[in-house]
């Protein structure tokens, strides 16, 4: 007798009224929304949405494709935030299976490899990684890759291009905090912008992610500005709020735009875990976020300016909750 597939859903599996329920508002809402608005999540792997997002269990691990294609059935997901590249480049197998799992226009918000993005090598994952011989061995942990654009062609963007096909995807470039250490001004910062993103090819959606507050002026702006770069409205531990980031002139530097609402200012990654896990519902709403956010989508849209916002669980416990709740305050408040 046949083993059966782990991925496949018993012909006597019944729907989840939760599930159902979201569907149905996910489609009303979806319906009422500008074309130029995109809503993802950040990631999709969590056993905690199933019941909401997800009509079945699915096993811990080799199932991130087929949840990617039940994830992207939801109306209100029109993208999604691809945090796993951030530690290694994908294979072209996933890749490939990414591709097969959404629709043509559906665009995947890729980390870039933090190879490329970490100043310093000096986190105890990155530790690991020389003891084991997968990072190279520098002093006080420097990253002789940092903005490196050959690797980033070779390892990142070529096959991206190659075996992904997604022309609407946005490959994110997320800087952690720069040390003081570094001795590392804003115009300095910009001047290594602008040779990197000088040497990649035109084409491509490009985004950056900033965690250092102070680059938030002008040279950091004129440079995304001047190569078609998208700056990336965040929310950080310690980030400026969204609002206060498009207070800023010229912050909409490039013809789309990026939201990624990770946590509410002031609170750290860890924190927001343990108190929001398992994801499945609203821990604590946080309606200045959402204000913020339903700003710069009122901007953007009136601008015809495509924007994709990514929310992250992180930021009030359940991210398809917060993107129903967000979407809901657009149009309550004027779309």
């Amino acid at each position: 007798m046949p083993t059966p597939d782990p991925l496949q859903p018993s012909l006597f599996e019944e729907p989840l009224d939760r599930h159902e329920q979201f569907l149905q508002e996910a489609g009303t809402l979806a319906a009422a929304l500008p074309p130029e608005l995109r809503f993802g999540t950040s990631s999709w792997t969590y056993p905690g949405w199933t019941g909401l997002v997800y009509r079945r269990h699915y096993p811990k691990s080799g199932a991130a494709a087929a949840m990617l294609a039940e994830y992207a059935r939801c109306p209100l997901f029109r993208a999604v935030g691809v945090d796993s590249f951030f530690y290694r480049p994908p294979s072209p197998e996933v890749l490939r299976d990414y591709r097969a799992a959404v629709p043509s226009d559906f665009p995947l918000v890729m980390k870039v490899w933090d190879r490329i993005t970490s100043y310093a090598l000096n986190s105890p994952r990155h530790q690991m990684m020389r003891q084991a011989g997968a990072s190279p061995a520098t002093p006080s942990g420097s990253n002789p890759d940092w903005l490196n654009p050959s690797l980033c062609l070779d390892a990142v963007i070529g096959p991206a291009l190659e075996h992904l096909g997604q022309p609407s995807s946005v490959f994110l470039f997320e800087f952690e905090a720069i040390p003081r250490s570094a001795h590392m001004d804003v115009s300095t910062f910009a001047e290594r912008l602008d040779r990197f993103f000088g040497a990649l090819p035109q084409g491509p959606r490009y985004a950056i992610e900033i965690r250092t507050p102070e680059y938030l002026a002008p040279p950091y702006f004129d440079v995304l500005r001047a190569h078609g770069v998208a700056h990336v409205f965040n929310s950080w531990t310690r980030m400026p709020r969204i609002g206060a980031q498009l207070g800023h002139e010229g912050a909409l530097t490039a013809g789309f735009t990026v939201a990624r609402a990770l946590l509410r200012p002031g609170r750290t990654y860890n924190e927001a875990v343990d108190a929001f896990a398992p994801y499945d519902r609203i821990r604590e709403a946080y309606p200045e976020g959402q204000d913020d956010l339903v700003e710069l989508v009122r901007r953007a849209v009136g601008m015809a300016m495509p924007i994709i916002v990514v929310v992250n669980n992180r930021l009030e416990g359940s991210s398809p909750l917060s993107i129903a709740a967000l979407a809901r305050r657009f149009l309550r408040t004027g779309a």
